[in-house]
């Protein structure tokens, strides 16, 4: 009789312990799928808020028209000022030139070209204007790049001083070219910037006795860039080039405020 009512008691307690034995597995199946190797005691994750995700490789850049609104414009320099007519004939005939060491001649370059940040990058926006009165000219482009490769040109612009302070070019045809390189002055405009005032006396009959100053300027807004050149044969105008950096900075930072463009 004793084993009789032994065998109804294990039949009713083994469904219960298969029962209970069968919850810890998924229990224990459940912890490993969401937390994994974790220790014990460690918090779980916490989602992240997509504020707080990584930004994307390739940063946002401005649209055509946000870049164009980014501009100055004659207005800004004062009255003196109208859109151009046409490429300075210093540009051919002074800038055209070239000089054995390879920075320096990446300078004289630069200065020809305009392409500062280099020629695979074509700028978003550019005007050229002229100063009627005193004959300068200033080129102004807002192009969209990564903040390093802005901050390393900037880099490289503040080495040229010392590097290039003063050496000699020649042209194609042999005409010598006397180039002077020193900082320029700048307004505290932008999260960085460099300025340099580059002189080239030309010493052949194609040059004339005259001297071409030009203002090579690069401001950084974020990984935006404003790029500019203000060149004359007459005595430069410090206000036009620190007017064009100053006021082009402002109008950048306010064009990126309102929204970027996703591309």
């Amino acid at each position: 009789m004793q084993h009789a009512a032994a065998r109804p008691l294990l039949a009713r307690a083994l469904p219960a312990a298969l029962t209970v034995a069968l919850a810890l597995a998924v229990a224990a199946c459940a912890w490993g799928g969401r937390h994994g190797d974790r220790p014990p005691g460690t918090a779980p994750a916490t989602a992240q808020s997509p504020a707080a995700l990584p930004s994307p490789a390739v940063p946002p850049v401005l649209t055509r028209d946000q870049a164009r609104a980014a501009l100055i414009t004659e207005a800004d320099l004062g009255e003196t000022w109208e859109p151009t007519r046409g490429a300075a004939t210093w540009r051919d005939g002074v800038l055209k030139a070239t000089a054995e060491r390879s920075g320096c001649r990446r300078l004289l370059d630069v200065l020809y070209t305009e392409e500062l940040f280099g020629a695979a990058t074509a700028p978003r926006a550019a005007v050229a204007l002229d100063d009627t009165a005193g004959g300068a000219q200033l080129h102004y482009r807002v192009t969209s790049h990564r903040a390093a490769d802005i901050d390393r040109t900037l880099a490289w612009l503040g080495t040229l001083p010392d590097a290039c302070g003063r050496f000699t070019a020649r042209s194609a045809g042999g005409a010598v070219r006397d180039v002077r390189v020193v900082d320029a002055a700048l307004p505290e405009a932008g999260d960085a910037r460099r300025g340099l005032r580059v002189t080239v006396s030309g010493t052949a009959a194609d040059a004339g006795d005259a001297a071409l100053t030009v203002d090579l300027v690069a401001v950084r807004v974020g990984d935006d860039a404003i790029s500019l050149t203000n060149g004359t044969l007459g005595e430069p105008a410090d206000d036009a080039t620190w007017t064009a950096a100053e006021t082009g900075t402002r109008r950048l930072t306010e064009v990126r405020r309102q929204g970027r463009a996703q591309v």
